[in-house]
């Protein structure tokens, strides 16, 4: 792969392609990394999507990295790859914002969190952060726009992540997610995104803006890429217990068995209670389920027994519950009005793991409709529906491209799977990512 191939195709190149192409040395981390941070010179201006740039910092590891392998030294998967991380983990050096939170305006923290040591630890290069969470009204940032169309939002919170990785400015990302955080972007970035089961990976340096760490349920963090195989590499990076966050248990990483298609056991849903489903998401999602009766996969149209709209509105008082925690102002929120909560999401957790011990995978839109613009106003609850799915039930989530609208914006299915069984779900998000045309160049990208 040559310089003028890598600046204007190679970044669009898989993360893993790129990966094995540095430690093959048929092209050089400096050149990978200076065809991203050219791209990101150009393009950035108008998206935003990048808020915080260390050119110097990457393309002195980008030539150390280089030399190492010279020496036949190899750091890890990611030796000498490119990537981003979204605002919220804490990076050694670099500013970190939280997402442009003005008290944060300034800060650069000592140590990496846990995802950022551990991927770089593989041997990444850390370019710089991009936008999100993109949650703060005073934030000092500008928004992030969609490069599919500048007038229209990326969807959030990991704005900057979805944005990026469309755009082609970034291989790998990895946002944080409480309430489909990582999912709306991927849905209206056409990327693809996963939030894994609750706990599996650690949320070490997070929520560093917090004296106390309060958020201990629905939070995740997860990859954002342009593969299902680009999930897994980086997903197997990043996963299992730290010694620090004691929430998470030491499950091991482990390959599973491969299946045959026809053998899956597959529950769909097309259209959620309430909600008005933009009709060529509907369409897609329908004609995939389809193709796979046509293959002979056992496909069936049914859910769990939870209250969708209950189960949303759950979502949205624990939520509040957590935020409310210690603040001053407003009216205090009760001990057991939390705890009374986490009982009622427990019922739900039991209902999704009673479903996948009869089903593979659950298959449903990522969003009601494509992404809106930056004047529209907040969704009606209903809209939300299918960020509240992984959220309270614990379950790993994958998000994969599905289809281009009619005004030429892209949209995603998301898949569901089994508790603790990522890497079953990966395999099979990867087996139904081949019947779609998959990640899709903007135009103009």
């Amino acid at each position: 792969m040559g310089k003028e191939t890598m600046m204007t195709e190679g970044v669009f190149v898989s993360a893993h392609a790129l990966a094995q192409a540095i430690q093959q040395r048929e092209v050089s981390s400096v050149v990978v990394v200076d065809a991203y941070l050219t791209r990101i010179a150009y393009h950035n201006p108008q998206l935003n999507a990048v808020v915080t740039l260390d050119e110097d910092g990457a393309r002195r590891r980008a030539q150390e990295a280089d030399a190492a392998l010279g020496r036949g030294e190899v750091w890890g998967t990611l030796h000498g790859m490119p990537i981003t991380l979204e605002d919220l983990h804490p990076t050694s050096g670099i500013r970190s914002t939280w997402g442009g939170l003005p008290r944060f305006a300034d800060y650069v923290p000592e140590q990496d969190g846990t995802v950022a040591a551990r991927l770089k630890a593989a041997g990444a290069v850390l370019l710089g952060k991009t936008h999100g969470p993109e949650v703060w009204p005073d934030s000092i940032f500008a928004r992030t726009n969609n490069p599919w169309d500048l007038t229209r939002t990326p969807g959030g919170s990991s704005a900057g992540v979805g944005a990026a990785l469309a755009a082609g400015l970034t291989p790998l990302d990895c946002g944080g997610d409480t309430l489909g955080s990582v999912q709306e972007p991927a849905h209206y970035c056409g990327v693809y995104s996963m939030r894994p089961t609750e706990h599996r990976v650690p949320l070490t340096g997070m929520f560093f803006i917090d004296s106390v760490r309060k958020f201990r349920v629905m939070s995740t963090l997860g990859p954002m890429a342009r593969s299902v195989e680009d999930l897994r590499l980086a997903l197997g990076i990043i996963a299992g217990p730290d010694g620090i966050d004691t929430d998470v248990p030491p499950v091991p990483w482990k390959d599973p068995t491969p299946n045959e298609m026809r053998d899956l056991r597959i529950a769909w849903l097309s259209a959620f209670p309430e909600s008005t489903m933009q009709e060529e998401i509907r369409a897609a999602v329908e004609g995939i389920a389809k193709e796979l009766t046509r293959q002979g996969v056992l496909v069936e149209e049914r859910l769990p027994d939870v209250d969708l709209k209950r189960q949303y509105e759950l979502g949205q008082e624990l939520f509040g519950l957590v935020v409310s925690a210690f603040e001053e102002e407003g009216e205090p929120r009760s001990l057991d009005a939390y705890l009374a909560a986490l009982d009622r999401r427990d019922k739900v957790m039991r209902a999704w793991d009673e479903f996948f011990a009869d089903w593979d995978a659950f298959l449903a839109p990522a969003g009601t409709r494509t992404a809106k613009r930056h004047e529209e106003g907040d969704p009606e609850p209903a809209e939300e529906y299918p960020y509240s799915l992984s959220a309270l039930s614990g379950c790993p989530m994958v998000v994969i491209p599905v289809g281009i609208d009619q005004h030429g914006l892209p949209f995603g299915l998301q898949i569901i799977g089994k508790r603790w069984d990522d890497e079953r779900l990966l395999d099979i998000a990867e087996s139904l990512s081949e019947l779609t045309d998959g990640f899709r160049r903007p135009p103009g990208y």
